[in-house]
């Protein structure tokens, strides 16, 4: 059974090199050179996390959420899962309001966690020093907003 199966993987191999233009072979030659995975390891175009509550559980996240639908902001669906569409919304809320979150992108970076520290602490929640990083006083002062709806 283990023949069988070796043969079934090496000639699987065998087919999608030669798809793909050569011989793939049961052994290293089949791994990119070391170059080429650096490549792809180096470059700034990382994907963002598919979900970045802060710290918010599902209950608050989607307080805000209906919050940003509310005031026009398109966050998409209230699941409780701060997504992409909610970051975008919420980047276009703080750039809205002179904020500056920078790109509206959905990655939730030094710019948008800056932005909202000085949006939290300008409606009275204690987000600490503009920093640009989430730590525990912001994630308290995110949390504390998200409380109730709007």
């Amino acid at each position: 059974m283990r023949t069988s199966l070796a043969r079934t993987l090496v000639t699987s191999s065998a087919v999608v090199g030669i798809a793909l233009g050569g011989l793939a072979g049961a052994g290293a030659s089949v791994a990119a050179p070391q170059h080429a995975a650096q490549a792809v390891l180096s470059s700034s175009r990382l994907a963002p996390l598919a979900v970045n509550n802060l710290g918010l559980d599902t209950a608050r996240a989607k307080n805000w959420q209906g919050c940003l639908n509310a005031w026009g902001f398109n966050a998409g669906a209230v699941d409780g899962q701060l997504g992409t569409q909610s970051w975008k919304a919420a980047q276009g809320l703080l750039n809205y309001y002179g904020y500056n979150a920078g790109t509206v992108d959905g990655i939730v970076g030094r710019n948008t966690i800056t932005a909202l520290q000085n949006f939290l602490n300008d409606e009275g929640y204690n987000a600490g020093t503009p920093d640009g990083i989430a730590g525990p006083q912001t994630r308290a002062a995110f949390w504390n907003y998200n409380a109730t709806g709007c």
